[in-house]
């Protein structure tokens, strides 16, 4: 028997409890009895977003969350500044082009983090009616920091909307889209939130929802609009993803149970101890700036296997990692730290991640990466 891990950087593992309360017999989305669970979780998303505005649910993924922010807030012309340093960046670049929108690209080297003089340069020519970025690029385990891009944002272009993805960001370390004035941040189900993949949620600041209501891209189901009146009398324009919703109210139970500070200490610890054995088994961290504290990126040591590595943790250690995405496909491997894991599952992947890593031929101090995490996770 082989205990299974789930230590990708998505879909991440589904706690117990929230398993049970999704297997509960369906009952009706038209019913005061789903209005009273969708008011609760409302306040919950409220509390995880740290702000009183709207966080509007879809039933989607992430990627549904970023193109209802691109469709709602943008219109056929408008120019958006797209910061693209990973693979989805480029969705981001994707998204806009397929709405018709002008896209000016900063491109960032894959792994960096966005120089914020160049957001404020490409700024200055004017026209951009918002920046679109990645709170935490998960393709490469690189943040960028959008406190700060904000601030660029307000001192050069006040207009301008800010639109964060932080579908690997939020609940995983302290981002606060109001005080922050950003404008959309979208997160999904099936990270921090401890659930499958199959909600999206989006909020926006009051001055994006002025904006919202006069842009001209065509929408229908995405209409934030819409769901903006309906999910305020605590029902959905369309049909919810029920069995997901009575889960995340579960979940969102377990993250207040915790606290926020609880939450962000834990994964910056959880981050910390598998870098510090990463580094004592001789591999280097991929990304050379911001680290997210959602996902470590490594990379492959010369003259190993990189696409072996993730399928050896599958099928010999019964731990699931990610390997990379694009270029660098075979070129990192990505392990993630987030939503329902602690310091045992840390310790078993690294453990699993030695034994890979030898029988590939990589030369390391056997025990050294557990010796580094434990040390570090003692502190």
């Amino acid at each position: 028997m082989r205990k299974y891990h789930l230590l990708a950087p998505g879909p991440t593992p589904v706690p117990p409890r929230v398993l049970e309360a999704m297997a509960r017999p369906l009952m009706h989305h038209r019913t005061k009895e789903f209005e009273a669970l969708f008011e609760e979780v409302r306040s919950g998303l409220s509390w995880l977003y740290q702000s009183e505005g709207d966080v509007i649910m879809l039933a989607a993924s992430g990627s549904g969350g970023m193109e209802a922010s691109a469709a709602n807030l943008l219109s056929p012309g408008d120019s958006a500044l797209v910061v693209e340093g990973g693979k989805f960046g480029e969705r981001w670049v994707e998204i806009c082009r397929a709405y018709g929108f002008e896209t000016d690209v900063i491109s960032v080297e894959w792994g960096r983090s966005v120089d914020l003089g160049e957001v404020e340069s490409r700024l200055r020519a004017g026209g951009h009616r918002a920046v679109f970025v990645q709170a935490s690029e998960t393709s490469t385990g690189a943040k960028h920091d959008v406190r700060q891009l904000a601030e660029v944002v307000r001192r050069t272009s006040p207009d301008t909307l800010v639109v964060a993805d932080a579908i690997t960001a939020l609940g995983v370390y302290d981002l606060r889209p109001e005080e922050w004035d950003l404008d959309a941040v979208i997160t999904g189900s099936q990270k921090a939130l401890m659930l499958p993949p199959g909600l999206a949620f989006v909020w926006l600041s009051e001055r994006a929802w002025a904006v919202a209501e006069k842009a001209g891209s065509p929408r229908f189901y995405f209409d934030l609009r819409i769901e903006r009146k309906s999910q305020a009398k605590n029902t959905t324009a369309w049909t919810p993803a029920i069995s997901l919703v009575e889960g995340l109210r579960v979940a969102l139970e377990m993250m207040r149970g915790e606290g926020l500070e609880n939450i962000f200490a834990r994964h910056a610890r959880l981050a910390g101890g598998m870098r510090s054995a990463l580094r004592a088994q001789g591999l280097g961290i991929f990304p050379r700036d911001l680290l997210s504290e959602s996902v470590s990126a490594v990379s492959v040591p010369e003259g190993i296997d990189g696409k072996a590595i993730p399928r050896l943790m599958q099928n010999e250690q019964g731990i699931t990692i990610a390997g990379g995405q694009g270029h660098l496909s075979g070129k990192i491997f990505r392990i993630g730290h987030m939503g329902y894991v602690d310091e045992s599952d840390m310790l078993a992947a690294i453990g699993g991640l030695e034994r890979v890593l030898s029988s590939l031929g990589h030369e390391l101090e056997k025990g050294a990466g557990l010796t580094a995490a434990q040390e570090e996770f003692g502190r």
